[in-house]
């Protein structure tokens, strides 16, 4: 489905948040009056510097805190309803993970956890970990992950309910510029399905890429609120790209621009390329060498489901289809009958008949063994009593 400009996601009225103490006494005021609307369809921003409450909102937002004055609707519902959960993917700011299980079992047990059958699970796991570059370390312990390679499994696990809210809180924080490069492209795909996005970070140019519109906050107020074009545009400036100029028409340009502009107001220089754009070509360039990596791997697209596409079957089942079904027999010329394998028959019922029964083995049967002659011991004794005597 296209997205929809009039459909909201999510509503805040009057949002605040108030800490105490154990007196009962206000000790912080993380949210203050914060009005906003998040349309379906819409990748939203959430900046603002350390402890200016970001994180408090998206936590409000999931239902893990009640606030303490104002009126929060996520789909229509509050936060604590539990079928709306089951609609939200969420990646924290520190990726929560059980350090013992492998990648493959971290997605399983999420999966489990929205009631997914062992199908689902099966084949979202795989185009998730090859998605996101795990494929290769699908059965080494989360706990002996990378910070980034943790955040990878992270943003899996947030996708593994194929969810029409998610919200990515530092998504890109440890993750090597081919990885952030990717979450992009992940969040504009999501955003063209027409699933909502709400992204708190620090890294502004990411933000500036895939955002649509964006609330500042400071000390827990919004200072700022709209589309980036908005906010962004500087209309006393104009900028004009063009091909290269020869000299004579570059003079005759200039010329003519400063007769209404101050000389020292007009700059003329070569556009460059970001840093990024020039990192991802370098590598780009070195994988079409055949340079490896023991390391991560730069995922191959989106996952199909997410993509909205049929699911792809699973390989397993292929597999088993391949085994279980009939043989073709090979075309020899040869009748039918002729062309089945001959079967010893005797040998057939040899080995199916069932095994007859040992005979117990008969005890062994020993001599008696003979009664001792104690004559002489009777002897002995008699004539050490006698001594005594």
């Amino acid at each position: 489905m296209p997205p929809s400009n009039t459909e909201v996601v999510v509503s805040v009225r009057g949002l605040t948040k108030v800490f105490k103490d154990f007196w009962n006494r206000p000790k912080a005021r993380a949210v203050d009056n914060v009005d906003f609307d998040v349309k379906r369809g819409e990748v939203f921003g959430l900046l603002g510097p350390n402890g200016s409450g970001k994180s408090t909102t998206v936590k409000l937002l999931l239902g893990l805190l009640n606030p303490t004055k104002g009126h929060i609707e996520v789909f229509g519902h509050s936060p604590r309803h539990v079928p709306t959960k089951a609609r939200i993917g969420y990646l924290p700011e520190e990726s929560y993970l059980y350090r013992y299980l492998n990648s493959r079992e971290t997605l399983d047990f999420f999966g489990n956890l929205f009631q997914l059958d062992k199908r689902d699970r099966d084949n979202r796991a795989e185009q998730l970990l090859e998605m996101v570059g795990l494929s290769q370390t699908r059965m080494r312990a989360v706990g002996e992950f990378s910070k980034g390679m943790q955040r990878r499994i992270g943003l899996a696990q947030a996708l593994i309910n194929d969810p029409d809210l998610v919200i990515l809180d530092e998504p890109t924080a440890g993750l090597d510029p081919i990885g952030c490069r990717e979450i992009k492209d992940l969040i504009l795909a999501l955003a063209r399905r027409g699933k909502t996005v709400i992204l708190s970070s620090h890294l502004l140019s990411d933000v500036e890429d895939v955002c649509d519109r964006v609330v500042i906050y400071y000390g827990g107020r919004v200072q700022a609120l709209g589309t980036l074009k908005e906010l962004l545009a500087t209309p006393d400036t104009l900028r004009i790209t063009t091909p290269v100029l020869a000299r004579e028409t570059m003079a005759r340009v200039l010329a003519v621009i400063r007769e209404d502009v101050a000389a020292d107001k007009v700059r003329v220089d070569n556009p460059t390329q970001n840093l990024e754009s020039y990192f991802l070509d370098v590598v780009a360039k070195a994988k079409l060498a055949a340079a490896e990596t023991s390391g991560a791997q730069s995922g191959a697209r989106v996952a199909a489901y997410l993509r909205g596409d049929a699911e792809a079957k699973p390989t397993t089942e292929k597999v088993l289809e391949r085994l279980t079904s009939a043989p073709v027999a090979p075309a020899t010329g040869l009748p039918e009958e002729a062309a089945k394998p001959a079967v010893d028959e005797k040998k057939l019922a040899a080995m199916t008949k069932a095994p007859e029964p040992t005979p117990a083995p008969s005890p062994i049967v020993t001599a008696e063994a003979k009664p001792e002659d104690l004559s002489k011991a009777d002897e002995k004794l008699a004539a050490l009593l006698g001594k005594k005597k």
